[in-house]
């Protein structure tokens, strides 16, 4: 097995051994979502030598890890775990932990790089013409859509950002939002 290039940035020693099963790589533990600044520039130092992969939970800590990350260490890229993928068998633990070695190697494949390129930019209308925003169904939709795409679960701001930020074709993005439809009438 070929080692990863870039280091993966996890949220503890649970994520570690997980994400070491499935592949051979560095990592990186926050230890919680009180990140300090030795780990920050031990992140920044690992992003300039091999590049950092985020790698957290599906939940609002791992979210919130991965935002100041992003905001402190431009240029990372991302991970995604959809939530079903990293639900504890007996029901108690939603994390990386928790995943299939095939769901972690999946969410790796998949990974997305931050960029700033508005080229191609969607819109907030974009989101509310396609019930992603404004609609009784949004919160579904949007859990769904990050699936499709793999950029995880976010509310309507974080979606709007994340979309943009991960440069989604509108093509791509209009391709996904017809699949959730389409999936909502079966």
């Amino acid at each position: 097995m070929q080692k990863l290039k870039e280091i993966i940035v996890v949220e503890g020693k649970d994520d570690t051994v997980r994400v070491k099963q499935a592949i051979d790589a560095d990592t990186i533990e926050t230890n919680g979502s009180v990140i300090n600044e030795t780990t920050i520039e031990q992140i920044r130092l690992a992003q300039e030598q091999r590049g950092v992969i985020i790698f957290t939970d599906p939940d609002y800590p791992g979210e919130r890890i991965r935002k100041i990350i992003s905001e402190r260490v431009p240029g990372c890229k991302h991970a995604f775990l959809p939530r079903q993928e990293a639900i504890a068998k007996k029901g108690k633990g939603l994390g990386v932990e928790h995943a299939s070695i095939e769901a972690i190697r999946q969410a790796l494949r998949a990974v997305q790089q931050e960029t700033i390129d508005i080229s191609e930019e969607i819109a907030k209308e974009d989101l509310l013409e396609a019930g992603l925003i404004g609609d009784a169904r949004s919160k579904e939709r949007r859990e769904k859509l990050g699936v499709i795409l793999r950029i995880g679960y976010t509310n309507g701001k974080q979606l709007h950002k994340r979309l943009n930020m991960f440069q989604i074709k509108k093509s791509t993005f209009l391709q996904a939002v017809l699949q959730v439809l389409q999936e909502e009438k079966e």
